[in-house]
């Protein structure tokens, strides 16, 4: 107003407020509903306890501004998002049709992304086992084949061409 004052009082203007922000059907958190010794997270929308949250000394009251689970489930989307530029549904959705196990051995759940190195193309959803054994192999489909043909006894078996001269198979 021109006088420098509102129309209307602390507590009124507080109530009015409140009572717009629940009509719009938003959060209607006020720093006052706080309980001693609690933080309120944006992302759960939850007033939490000051052990659930990480220190931040940069910030006025030194800590995060959103809690521990809440951070930890934005870093598992972020990182799925920037990585494979995959969002969560879509990754729940290759492990669906997966029929939820791992597409090599077919037997444990699948909860790692693979991908190809040299496109970024995601292939599918591995064991931690499966997805490790790949990245040991680099991707090279010669050397899992040979390592396969290891397993089944046709590699690794010298033939004697003369005495003392050895000629691997091919």
């Amino acid at each position: 107003m021109r006088d420098g004052l509102q129309a209307y009082c602390r507590e009124c203007s507080k109530e009015y407020y409140l009572e717009r922000r629940e009509a719009a059907g938003l959060d209607v958190h006020r720093k006052g509903h706080v309980p001693p010794g609690h933080k309120y997270c944006r992302g759960c929308r939850e007033a939490r306890p000051r052990s659930e949250w990480h220190r931040k000394l940069s910030a006025p009251d030194g800590l995060a501004s959103r809690c521990k689970a809440c951070k930890a489930e934005d870093g598992r989307a972020g990182h799925l998002k920037r990585q494979y530029g995959l969002t969560e549904a879509e990754r729940d959705a290759l492990v669906a049709a997966q029929a939820g196990v791992c597409a090599i051995c077919l037997t444990a759940p699948a909860a790692h992304v693979d991908h190809d190195h040299g496109t970024g193309r995601v292939r599918g959803v591995l064991c931690f086992s499966c997805n490790a054994a790949l990245g040991q192999f680099k991707d090279r489909a010669d050397a899992i084949r040979r390592a396969a043909a290891y397993l089944e006894g046709n590699a690794w078996k010298p033939t004697l061409v003369a005495p003392g001269v050895y000629q691997l198979p091919s």
